[in-house]
C-alpha cells in the first residue's frame, strides 16, 4: 500500500472568488520515475473538479465513475450536482470498498453557490477545508500553505500560492517533479492554466 500511495503533490486552495487545484506531473513506483507527463487534476462537470494522490489506475477509475454519475444525475434532476454532494458521493463509493479499496487520497473541488473543498481520504473521511494538500510531498506543501494563505485571498493570489507551494515540495520531495498541472473552478467554470500563463505568475 505504501508504495502505491508514493509520488505526488496535490495542492487545493479556496480563494473568494474560486478554487484552485494543483498537483505535480510525475509518476513513480518506489524509487523509479515512471513517468514525467501524469495528468492527476480531472474535470467532472462543468464546476466540478477532482485531483488525487495515489495510485493513477485507481483515481482514473474513480474519475470515470464520478463523471458518469455527474452526468446521470444532471440527467435526472436538471441541475449540476453541487460540491458537497460530490464529495458524499465519493465519500460513500470510497467507503463501500473497504475490502478493495481504491488506493488514494482525493480532493474534490467547485463552485456552486460559493467556492468549496473538501480532501477524502481512501475510507471515505471527509474533511471540508479552506487549503489543503495531499501526497508525499505535502509536508512541504503545508508549510507553505499554512504560512501563505489568507481568508480574503483572491485567485490570483491562490494560483501563486498553489504554485510555490508545488514548487517547494519539487524541491524537498523526490517523488514529486516534472511541471505543474493548475486549474481554476469559478462562477464562470472549470479552467486549466497554459505553461505559459504559470510561468508568467512566477516571474
Amino acid at each position: 500500500m505504501a508504495e502505491k500511495l508514493k509520488g505526488t503533490t496535490t495542492v487545493g486552495i479556496v480563494c473568494k472568488d474560486g478554487v484552485v487545484l494543483a498537483a505535480d506531473r510525475r509518476a513513480s513506483l518506489g524509487n523509479m520515475v515512471l513517468s514525467g507527463n501524469v495528468t492527476k487534476v480531472f474535470q467532472i462537470d462543468d464546476h466540478l473538479a477532482l485531483a488525487g494522490a495515489g495510485s493513477v489506475g485507481d483515481i482514473l477509475s474513480l474519475v470515470r465513475l464520478l463523471r458518469a454519475e455527474a452526468r446521470l444525475y444532471r440527467a435526472r434532476v436538471g441541475n449540476e450536482m453541487g460540491v458537497k454532494a460530490l464529495a458524499t458521493l465519493t465519500s460513500n463509493i470510497l467507503h463501500g470498498r473497504r475490502f478493495m479499496p481504491y488506493f488514494g487520497w482525493f480532493l474534490i473541488a467547485g463552485y456552486d453557490e460559493r467556492p468549496g473543498l473538501y480532501s477524502i481520504d481512501m475510507a471515505g473521511g471527509v474533511t471540508e477545508d479552506r487549503f489543503t494538500a495531499a501526497g508525499s510531498g505535502m509536508e512541504f506543501a503545508f508549510a507553505v500553505l499554512e504560512d501563505g494563505y489568507s481568508e480574503d485571498m483572491e485567485l490570483e493570489g491562490g494560483i501563486r500560492l498553489a504554485l510555490k507551494a508545488i514548487k517547494v515540495a519539487t524541491r524537498r520531495d523526490v517523488f514529486t517533479g516534472d511541471g505543474v498541472t493548475l486549474v481554476t473552478v469559478t462562477e464562470d467554470g472549470y479552467r486549466e492554466l497554459t505553461k505559459e500563463e504559470m510561468e508568467a505568475l512566477l516571474k
